[in-house]
């Protein structure tokens, strides 16, 4: 036998034939239990992680990392704030910009948000030009006034390819009549869809030459950012607002976007934490294993304690064996959960052809797979909680052994 003798009593106990085989069947469950909830919460946690990632990626297609905006006025040298963006490492494209709401009339009509692009830096940004249904981004010319509609917005609007379609917008000028709001008329030259509704419906693209015209302004809004790292939006848009002179306001896609970001957030953490009661079920599965395992050992405890085995040693006994199941259970849960989510997408067309039944129709969802993205800080939480549940779930039955004593215990044996 080798030391310590606590170690090799608990292994011993785990590999011998229990004359009580409900006690094995309690600890088996246990194993299951705990094993069932990690699966189940690796699982989930990486579908979630993918649903995420998959709407991230979709809004940022048109929607830029990070943006510097001039404050009050427009940007009159945005070449120089140009310059600077692409001359720092973090920053993988930048491009000037012109954004105004606008009310934009055709057969119906319905708000958007007009955004004015320079074709030749907006792919530095943006994924444009791979998203056009209909038409061409390079059918964007200066004096040309065409415009690109997102697919939903011109099915809103009830035009196509080759319409015109009226744009007015916020800014009045004089007349004779009185105070007239501004407007222009555009043809559309192309239809996008980026996959996200709130950009399908609700954006207008058209060359910023023409909205400067249109607008009667000399210069940019602002400049839009594309990073290596996406974490770094805000401190790279920070740094370049500070090396321009004036006042700028600084945004990046988190706060852009707060909403939808901080509700995924949410809902995936409140999803770890209701997964995480089956392990927990687990673990008061072993706590009943454990329980009944000391009652049925009561002769073998008096018995080690008289040979001298402290009640302390009783105790790690007791916390080697419930421990190791629940790392058994762990480890389990650790390669159904990994091979669960890399055969999820083949389980759902699985399920669909043998039920002749769509469970993401396209037509409901934009996302019509099933995206998965396992991280691994997401893989190391969920066995630290398995971890840590299982070895709280054997300090009782642990200390209720250690405080057998061995008079009582062999009274009647």
């Amino acid at each position: 036998m080798f030391k310590p003798v606590p170690v090799a009593i608990g292994l011993r106990y785990l590999r011998a034939k229990r004359r009580n085989g409900f006690i094995s069947f309690i600890s088996l469950a246990s194993i299951l239990g705990i094993a069932l909830g990690v699966t189940v919460l690796i699982t989930t946690m990486a579908v979630m992680s993918g649903f995420q990632k998959e709407i991230r990626d979709r809004l940022l297609q048109f929607a830029a990392h990070a943006t510097v905006v001039a404050d009050g006025e427009p940007m009159a040298d945005w070449k120089h704030a140009w310059d600077l963006a692409v001359a720092d490492p973090r920053v993988a494209g930048a491009a000037p910009f012109i954004e105004t709401e606008a009310l934009l009339s055709g057969p119906r009509k319905q708000p958007a948000l007009v955004r004015g692009v320079l074709p030749e830096y907006e792919d530095k940004v943006s994924v444009l030009a791979q998203k056009m249904t209909r038409g061409s981004a390079e059918t964007l010319q200066e004096g040309s006034y065409g415009i690109l509609l997102g697919q939903e917005l011109a099915l809103w609007l009830g035009v196509d390819v080759g319409d015109q379609v009226t744009v007015m917008l916020p800014e009045f000028q004089g007349s004779p009549m009185g105070a007239m709001p501004r407007y222009k008329r555009f043809t559309v030259t192309g239809l996008f869809s980026a996959g996200h509704n709130e950009i399908d419906r609700g954006l207008a693209i058209v060359h910023m030459g023409d909205l400067q015209r249109v607008l009667r302004m000399d210069g940019a809004s602002g400049v839009r950012l594309m990073l290596h790292d996406m974490n770094q939006s805000f401190d790279v848009a920070r740094d370049l607002a500070l090396k321009l002179p004036g006042f700028y306001r600084v945004s990046d896609w988190t706060r852009d976007n707060a909403n939808l970001y901080q509700s995924l957030k949410m809902e995936k953490t409140v999803m770890g934490i209701l997964l995480s009661l089956i392990i927990l079920m687990g673990a008061f599965t072993l706590v009943n294993s454990q329980v009944m395992l000391v009652t049925d050992k009561q002769a073998d405890i008096a018995i080690l304690r008289t040979l001298g085995l402290t009640p302390g040693g009783v105790m790690q006994v007791f916390m080697v064996q419930g421990t190791l199941i629940g790392i058994i259970g762990t480890v389990l849960g650790l390669v159904g959960g990994v091979t669960l989510t890399w055969n999820l997408e083949r389980i759902l067309d699985g399920i669909e052809a043998l039920f002749n039944i769509t469970l993401l129709p396209e037509d409901v969802y934009y996302i019509t797979g099933l995206p998965t993205d396992m991280q691994t800080g997401d893989v190391v939480a969920t066995l630290v909680v398995a971890l840590v549940m299982s070895f709280l779930a054997t300090l009782y039955p642990a200390w209720r052994a250690a405080r057998t004593q061995p008079a009582e215990a062999l009274r009647y044996e």
